[in-house]
């Protein structure tokens, strides 16, 4: 417990940036037109591709003794690239919206 403690008094700073971060984003998605969504999520799965080359990288540099880093590393791989495809899916399925249908 008192590691975790030492952890936080060490990074609080950090913590209050994340949980700021969260409100603005929140604040941020919440007041965007929806004619902008498709554009706004493509640009999110590029940013979101350059995330998940660092999590590699970040794997790949661990130390094989690390554990922790190789388990964080692996999480970031897995969910970095759920996001992407998630994205990916979502993206398609806006743009279907604005195709035209076929006359019968």
């Amino acid at each position: 417990m008192e590691a975790i403690l030492s952890f936080i008094g060490e990074n609080i700073s950090y913590i209050y940036l994340i949980i700021l971060m969260v409100f603005v984003g929140v604040e941020l998605i919440s007041h965007v037109p929806s004619v902008l969504h498709t554009p706004l999520m493509s640009g999110a799965n590029a940013i979101h591709g350059v995330v998940l080359i660092g999590a590699i990288i970040v794997l790949g540099k661990a130390e094989t003794d690390d554990y922790f880093s190789l388990i964080i590393g692996f999480v970031g791989v897995v969910v970095g690239t759920l996001n992407v495809i998630g994205g990916f899916v979502v993206t398609d399925r806006m743009l279907e919206m604005f195709k035209k249908k076929p006359k019968k």
